[in-house]
């Protein structure tokens, strides 16, 4: 499907409620569908399903469903049709939705605190890409923890859905904040983290017996989230709590930035690489600006984007979609704006 047909540039879906969380969806016959959180009243979240069809001048809602705390929301990222059309929504435990054609239903909850009614929150996961039955979390009870996935045959029925911990690590000294895995040495066993003690720090499930740290802010600052390069592994970026930079850094150069994105005039509240350059990345902040940039003249200074646009809100979530590198994705008070650059 393609929409270059039409001449529109900005797609526009103004929600019931605030939106915070937004995934695209990568498996082929399902391009033009995205993921919305929505907060509606404490414990009282929406997600919707967002899919922008040719025949349509605008986005249109096409399903909805209850979930109590929606932080961070992925659709499975194997883009394979035979993959289950899954959905994971973290918040105080990691939610596991399979995505029907009729309703959506809960399979599984990942909790690994099973014996106690205290559940320390989750800040974060993501959905490893080469093994789609891989899955990291990261919380404020300073740990990270890699959940593996099975499917089980139920008479009747479709395969269920259920997890497992495959191990679990103190990640920081403080509250972990994100985590992403990384494309580098095969694409399933690298991952990064960040948290409340500043840092950035770089883990292999081959060898968790040690972490690397990659990073610590010179204030020792909060870092709130990281974002792996979708070209070359080398590189990730990352941004403070508050802060209004982003911070490019090079894994092979550690705890030295090669370059700092600063043009925003309040707080950066997100990070996405282009899927299809290692040189292009868009940041999004309160400024209601969604920039640009083109970092391939790095270690020299980055200093202004290339492209520029601004919101009639604070832009609170950013989305480069994978499959569709043409369109861009942000979110400000009740509003997805589906963009092209």
């Amino acid at each position: 499907m393609s929409l270059h047909g039409k001449r529109k540039e900005i797609y526009k879906y103004e929600a019931p409620w605030t939106v915070y969380a937004m995934n695209w969806s990568v498996r082929p016959d399902k391009r033009f569908r995205l993921a919305l959180g929505s907060f509606v009243e404490e414990y009282n979240n929406k997600i919707l399903f967002i899919y922008l069809r040719e025949s349509e001048s605008e986005p249109m809602c096409t399903s909805q469903f209850g979930h109590p705390y929606t932080f961070k929301l992925i659709q499975i990222p194997g883009a394979k049709v035979y993959h289950p059309d899954w959905l994971a929504a973290s918040g105080d435990y990691l939610g596991m939705w399979r995505v029907g054609e009729t309703e959506t239903r809960l399979e599984c909850l990942l909790n690994n605190n099973k014996n106690s009614d205290f559940c320390a929150p989750l800040t974060s996961f993501d959905w490893n890409e080469v093994d789609p039955y891989l899955l990291g979390t990261s919380s404020i009870d300073t740990t990270c923890t890699i959940w593996g996935l099975e499917t089980g045959q139920v008479l009747g029925r479709v395969n269920l859905v259920s997890g497992h911990v495959k191990t679990q690590l103190i990640a920081h000294d403080k509250e972990v904040y994100d985590i992403a895995f990384s494309r580098a040495g095969g694409g399933r066993d690298m991952f990064a983290s960040v948290g409340a003690d500043g840092s950035v720090r770089m883990f292999d499930l081959r060898h968790l017996e040690h972490s690397t740290i990659i990073y610590e802010d010179p204030q020792h600052h909060p870092l709130l989230r990281l974002c792996w390069n979708k070209q070359d592994p080398n590189y990730l970026a990352t941004m403070a709590m508050d802060g209004m930079e982003v911070v490019i850094l090079d894994v092979r150069v550690p705890c030295t930035p090669v370059a700092r994105l600063n043009n925003h005039r309040a707080c950066v509240n997100g990070i996405a690489w282009a899927p299809h350059s290692s040189c292009h990345i868009c940041t999004a902040a309160d400024d209601h600006q969604a920039l640009i940039w083109d970092i391939q003249q790095m270690p020299r200074a980055i200093e202004d984007p290339i492209l520029a646009y601004t919101a009639e809100g604070e832009i609170n979530n950013v989305q480069w979609a994978s499959t569709q590198p043409d369109w861009i994705a942000i979110c400000y008070n009740n509003c997805l704006e589906i963009l092209r650059v």
